[in-house]
């Protein structure tokens, strides 16, 4: 069944260099109608981070990105008192016939505040798309922390009271499972999980990201990374890693891969050393299984896609 706004969604994303099938932007689509928040999960490099980008350029908004990891506490997401600017003031208000309630009042304002993504995403003039990235590398204790504004958009500060948003912004957060994340947290979001694209999708992706490259290349280089994406490696290579290949053999003029080619530029695509040493050892093997050559294809050769793709 089609659905126009789903549609929609679609060729906004497509205008912003994004492929989004019908499932993305189905979850997309209700999680900005129906202001939920969107839990994007999956392998590392699938285009998970990219989808909020690509969201704010669309909504016309600004994107605020909160970058999680190990140890990150309320304070750094949420706000921090300007101590330096406080002091000036209890400095220059030393002098005056001010109660002690009424300097504390000074001091403890929204002038004194500094603001980390996620007030600054409550208080923006606009909805904002929130990007709450790699979740799973934060503590249990910030999930918890994030109950409250994922529920009720708003945010509890003792020195000043409750913040209420009054714009919700557009949240996604997303995960790469390195841990489970809470059933609070999901059961506040919609849910999306993104896997590593097939053959069709990631040429779609290669030829709008990568400006001036060779049909006959990106045909190549995506045969080659699914064919990659089937051995035992010890982290398999995403998109992100497509992308940057195929930027790099364009860098280099090249209008095809071979042996050489491929043994020198495995570092962009690989990125542990016993990865790039399995890949070499069985290079030819591996590139005769997907149908390319060691040698330089004739000038002129077109293969039977590219035709079909003209």
């Amino acid at each position: 069944m089609k659905f126009p706004e789903v549609e929609d969604i679609q060729k906004k994303f497509e205008k912003e260099g994004y492929i989004a099938d019908s499932s993305i932007a189905m979850a997309i689509y209700l999680a900005e109608s129906l202001k939920r928040p969107l839990l994007v999960e999956g392998p590392a490099g699938v285009g998970k981070t990219d989808i909020a980008k690509v969201m704010a350029s669309s909504l016309g908004t600004d994107l605020i990105r909160l970058q999680c990891y190990e140890g990150l506490d309320s304070n750094a997401a949420l706000y921090e008192w300007n101590y330096q600017r406080q002091l000036i003031q209890i400095k220059l208000e030393e002098r005056e016939n001010k109660t002690i309630r009424e300097k504390e009042e000074s001091i403890f304002s929204e002038h004194f505040l500094l603001k980390r993504p996620l007030l600054k995403a409550l208080t923006h003039v606009k909805s904002p798309v929130l990007l709450i990235d790699e979740l799973d590398r934060a503590d249990e204790e910030f999930e918890s922390f994030l109950l409250e504004l994922l529920s009720d958009w708003q945010i509890s500060i003792p020195e000043i009271g409750t913040i209420v948003a009054q714009h919700i912004p557009y949240v996604i957060i997303t995960g790469n499972r390195t841990r489970e994340l809470s059933d609070a947290i999901r059961r506040r979001c919609f849910y999306l999980w993104i896997d590593y694209p097939d053959y069709e999708k990631e040429l779609g992706i290669v030829r709008s990201k990568v400006e001036k490259i060779d049909q006959r290349l990106a045909e190549q280089i995506c045969r080659f990374m699914e064919k990659l994406r089937q051995e035992k490696l010890q982290k398999i290579p995403g998109v992100a890693e497509t992308i940057d290949w195929a930027k790099a053999l364009v860098v280099l003029h090249q209008h095809h891969l071979n042996a050489d080619i491929v043994q020198e530029t495995l570092g962009v695509v690989l990125k542990d050393m016993a990865d790039i040493q399995h890949v070499s050892q069985s290079l030819s093997e591996f590139l005769e299984s997907v149908g390319l050559t060691q040698k330089p294809l004739p000038e002129g050769f077109v293969t039977e896609s590219a035709v079909h793709a003209r």
